[in-house]
């Protein structure tokens, strides 16, 4: 795992990110616009004390609808805040102040293209003794052999299934391929973590230490897709992992209303409830469900720099 000929995810690329910018428009300059706790996440990942979250810049997967492409696509350049450009020894820094300031657990935020060198300062912090749990949240769009080099290092995984079939995937995401690339490593994160682990924090509440959960975010009029997801995921796992259903999909793009009409809109409350009874139908008892509120544009973090300086 390492960023010459840069193979770690699916597009392949090859790209020599120590000397040019790959597919996900990073070189090998670790980039990092946020680090602060967060505190939306599923309950038992934030709590009451919040998820210590570090957004990375860049990312290997061009969705359409992206709520952070401010750091996703829009800010790859050369030009970027020194305060952004951080080296491997900072980003260690960076767990343990967002340790020191109570956080549950270390969520790297599409942290995928960035994987050689967080995968590094993990294990420096492990060595140091750093004891918070590090959490994945990921596109899942990785290669299988990626996510086996971070195995003993992520405690938690947290991947989007956003497609299971192969047209959606390339008309919203531009990644062909996504949904055979998801379930290979999806596999492989719950066969390195095959049973969630809770701990109740002082708050009596329960905080995941270990394990998978697997979110999908409903798009509007793509249903029928999001109840396969969610059959797929119960018939394969089981109670293995935990499925989360988003409803939080804020469309606000110009882009949208000229190119993907048919997605220009927000998810209905009949939708929603129709993915989530579906979901009870079959059977799934460990997941997590949204409010209509959350789909608001006030959830999305400032991408400004926070905890860098």
């Amino acid at each position: 795992m390492d960023y010459g000929s840069c193979r770690l995810c699916p597009r392949n690329c090859g790209t020599d990110r120590r000397r040019d910018r790959g597919v996900c428009g990073m070189t090998d300059q670790l980039l990092v616009s946020r680090a602060a706790l967060h505190y939306w996440e599923e309950p038992c990942i934030s709590g009451i004390r919040g998820s210590g979250t570090i957004f990375f810049a860049g990312c290997s997967l061009r969705c359409v609808f992206c709520q952070n492409r401010t750091i996703s696509r829009e800010t790859i350049s050369d030009d970027q805040p020194d305060h952004w450009k951080i080296s491997e020894e900072r980003l260690v820094e960076l767990f343990y102040r967002l340790a020191e300031q109570g956080a549950n657990n270390i969520n790297l935020v599409t942290a995928d293209h960035f994987l050689p060198a967080v995968a590094r300062a993990i294990e420096r912090a492990k060595k140091q003794g750093f004891s918070l749990p590090f959490l994945l949240n990921t596109g899942g769009y990785l290669m299988v052999d990626t996510v086996r080099a971070l195995e003993g290092l992520i405690d938690i995984y947290l991947p989007d299934f956003k497609y299971i079939r192969d047209e959606d995937a390339g008309r919203y995401s531009r990644a062909a391929g996504y949904p055979a690339a998801a379930k290979s490593a999806i596999a492989e994160m719950v066969r390195q973590q095959p049973v969630c682990r809770f701990e109740t924090d002082d708050q009596k509440m329960p905080i995941l230490k270990q394990g998978v959960v697997v979110r999908h975010l409903l798009l509007p009029g793509l249903l029928i897709q999001a109840k396969q997801i969610v059959s797929y995921l119960h018939k394969t796992y089981g109670e293995k992992i935990w499925i989360s259903l988003l409803r939080q999909y804020t469309p606000e793009h110009a882009i949208l209303s000229r190119d993907y009409p048919e997605i220009d809109r927000k998810v209905t409350g009949r939708e929603y409830k129709s993915l989530v009874d579906y979901a009870a139908g079959i059977g799934v008892t460990q997941g997590f469900v949204q409010e209509e509120a959350s789909a608001d544009s006030c959830y999305i973090p400032g991408f400004d720099g926070t905890g860098l300086r």
